[in-house]
């Protein structure tokens, strides 16, 4: 019975859990996947691309959506290209003057400059230096063009004035290591690795109740010590030290690619450049993570604390077909059983899939475990649930759930994620609630036939750090 705890935030950056890292990113705000929405003065409208793109850009829109959305790729801290709803590119056409959103490639569009008047977080007047030089202006709902000096106060009635509003940012290893650049970012990783995860973690895990451990690793870590920019070299040797301190202290490995190539599932936890999902779009990133898998199998598949690998975590049903999945999950189990005959392979649910879908794929091999993740969070349905209601439902649907698909002859099953968190409000809880929560939630989880882990170590909110739960006495193994 695996009773694990994740090394979330270690190998693949979460900005949630170190916040501390981005804090000395020039222009932080301005990271890569940043969404941001444009209303002009003058018109009091939108800015919006056509047709979701492949055409002009107009400021004719009242309210705002997908297609007045703009995503930014940074060049550097003042630079950067934009992106729009179907994913062409902000320039100027022809004439020079006229803003488009035509292009599909990044490195044939337009450079951008955004030029902040205000610090105020929400609402902030700017300017926006188009390629040529010159400053984009609303002249009217259905002409902006970039002809503007950008000189002068900054009037309600100027055109070349707009509001920018903040929709999204990301804070993953992409933005990480871009924000920082080149010349900075290998020593502010290395930092990082150096001190986030040490031994004595290995030794708490294994003197408390706890006998594994589950690694998020990105697919960059099998490139090392090159890997492709902005992505810096040294994480596949903190893995080997991981691996060097489980077998220290008895602890098995859960190898989980967390992050895989063009983003499985768009998410910062993903290491998703602009919060899109390319992973599983050719079949250049399935055979690219293949290669991944068998990389890391090869490595390790004769270290004794290597028992299970993750083939991918937490793929999205909105951008990764089941068709496609069980493609790459039946290559890479061969891959993996070509150097481990024995290892678990893990097979990790959609985000929004059905519970039961990866039970045929599931069927006729060894060894196979599905993961899936359960969070009192993350959904409506849990905004309003009191203490004794969160805690019913693990006892009730959560528990039906996991029975459902813990059969005696399938898969076994694991619950690869989850926390005591939920979305009571802090000041109507106490020490005793979380001690109950936690209790449900360790019988229940308890059930699955492969194990359990909790999400995460180490966290700069107390309740998802399982170090500071058992430090205080709110867990109990």
């Amino acid at each position: 019975m695996i009773k694990a705890v994740n090394l979330g935030g270690w190998l693949v950056t979460e900005g949630w859990m170190k916040p501390s890292l981005f804090d000395s990113i020039p222009n932080k705000d301005f990271l890569d996947g940043t969404t941001l929405q444009f209303r002009s003065k003058k018109t009091g409208k939108f800015l919006a691309a056509e047709n979701g793109g492949g055409t002009n850009i107009v400021a004719n829109r009242e309210s705002a959506s997908g297609w007045e959305t703009f995503t930014l790729w940074r060049i550097d801290e003042n630079k950067f290209h934009i992106r729009v709803f179907n994913k062409q590119f902000l320039g100027l056409d022809s004439t020079g003057i006229n803003l488009v959103a035509i292009s599909n490639d990044h490195q044939t569009s337009g450079v951008f400059d955004i030029v902040m008047k205000s610090d105020d977080p929400n609402r902030i007047r700017v300017r926006i230096k188009a390629p040529n030089g010159l400053y984009l202006q609303a002249k009217t709902e259905n002409l902006v063009t970039a002809d503007s000096n950008g000189y002068g106060p900054w009037r309600d009635d100027d055109p070349s004035v707009f509001e920018m509003i903040r929709i999204q940012r990301l804070e993953g290893e992409y933005q990480v290591t871009n924000g920082h650049g080149r010349l900075k970012a290998p020593q502010i990783m290395k930092d990082h690795w150096d001190t986030f995860i040490v031994e004595k973690d290995f030794e708490f895990i294994a003197t408390h109740g706890l006998n594994a451990v589950r690694i998020p690793v990105g697919w960059w870590t099998a490139s090392d010590p090159a890997p492709p920019e902005p992505y810096v070299g040294g994480s596949l040797q903190y893995l080997d030290k991981a691996f060097l301190w489980a077998g220290k202290y008895k602890l098995k490995v859960i190898l989980d690619l967390h992050a895989a190539p063009g983003s499985q599932n768009g998410y910062e936890h993903s290491s998703s450049w602009d919060g899109s999902i390319q992973w599983g779009q050719t079949e250049e990133t399935i055979q690219e993570t293949v290669n991944i898998i068998e990389f890391f199998a090869a490595r390790y598949a004769n270290n004794a604390s290597l028992y299970a690998i993750e083939l991918i975590n937490e793929p999205n049903a909105s951008g990764v077909s089941l068709s496609v999945l069980t493609k790459y999950y039946e290559a890479g189990y061969k891959a993996i059983r070509s150097h481990a005959p024995n290892v678990f392979v893990i097979l990790s649910n959609r985000i929004n899939g059905d519970s039961k879908e990866l039970l045929p794929v599931a069927s006729g091999k060894t060894n196979v475990v599905i993961d899936v993740h359960y969070y009192n969070l993350f959904s409506s349905i849990f905004d309003n649930m009191t203490v004794q209601q969160n805690i019913d439902f693990i006892k009730t649907d959560r528990a039906n759930e996991l029975q459902a698909i813990t059969t005696s002859n399938g898969p076994l099953t694991f619950v690869g994620e989850w926390v005591a968190e939920w979305n009571v409000k802090a000041s109507t809880t106490t020490k005793e609630d979380f001690q109950r929560f936690s209790k449900a939630q360790l019988e229940v989880f308890g059930g699955a036939s492969f194990g359990w882990a909790y999400w995460s170590l180490k966290h700069v909110y107390d309740h998802w750090s399982m170090e500071w739960m058992i430090t205080n006495g709110y867990i109990s193994l």
